[in-house]
């Protein structure tokens, strides 16, 4: 996808989940690797319903910004991402509700905050990190991220959000649409008990996923 494209692609996406409440006002953030090497970030402070095609900040390939609009505060996390990834192609921070309340609760196991309920949430996510809390625009939040990032799609900062990759922005942003819905049903079934999928149903779907993702890239 041409860099045009991709500029597009950012707006149309971040417009989409603004309209259906996964980002109010200023909060959370967008990232897509370009085709030679360098990135796209949303600018500080924009709303992800008007975000501007021409205005997008752009980062060279050590991170630099060097046109649009000042980058994201949070864009050193994003990048920490990449470093670590160089199969992700798109990076969403979000502020979204189901998982921010998810992010305030005690007691999370931080290996993987949430269960297996439905198989999207495995093939998609797999497990959800937790990262301890630091404030955001933390420096000490890449560190954090890039120790996580070899092992995990997504991760929950503690009283603060969700982080997903994907190997393109559409398939972040998707992602990341499975994991708020995952939370929310936990939500919706925590006070009634919910059946969950067995170790044997999550290793057959690994399989499966890592299979097609195999033949993807031959």
């Amino acid at each position: 996808m041409s860099a045009t494209a991709l500029r597009e692609q950012m707006v149309a996406l971040a417009h989409s989940m603004f309209m259906r409440g996964y980002s109010s006002g200023g909060a959370g953030n967008l990232s897509s690797r370009l085709p030679d090497g360098g990135f796209l970030v949303t600018p500080t402070n924009s709303s992800f319903g008007s975000l501007d095609p021409a205005t997008l900040s752009e980062l060279d390939a050590q991170g630099n910004w060097v046109s649009g609009e000042k980058p994201s505060k949070e864009s050193l996390m994003h990048l920490a991402f990449y470093r670590q990834r160089p199969d992700i192609g798109g990076v969403v921070h979000l502020h979204s509700p189901s998982l921010t309340a998810l992010s305030c609760l005690p007691g999370l196991d931080p290996e993987d905050c949430l269960p297996p309920i439905t198989p999207y949430f495995v093939m998609r996510v797999g497990k959800l990190t937790l990262i301890p809390y630091l404030r955001p625009g933390h420096p000490g939040l890449a560190d954090e991220v890039a120790k996580r990032a070899p092992h995990y799609n997504a991760m929950l900062l503690a009283n603060h959000g969700p982080v997903i990759g994907g190997a393109n922005l559409r398939e972040a942003v998707f992602n990341a649409e499975e994991l708020e819905d995952t939370a929310r049903l936990w939500f919706t079934l925590r006070p009634y008990g919910m059946v969950l999928l067995s170790e044997e149903q999550v290793a057959e779907l690994h399989a499966v996923y890592n299979a097609k993702k195999a033949q993807s890239v031959s």
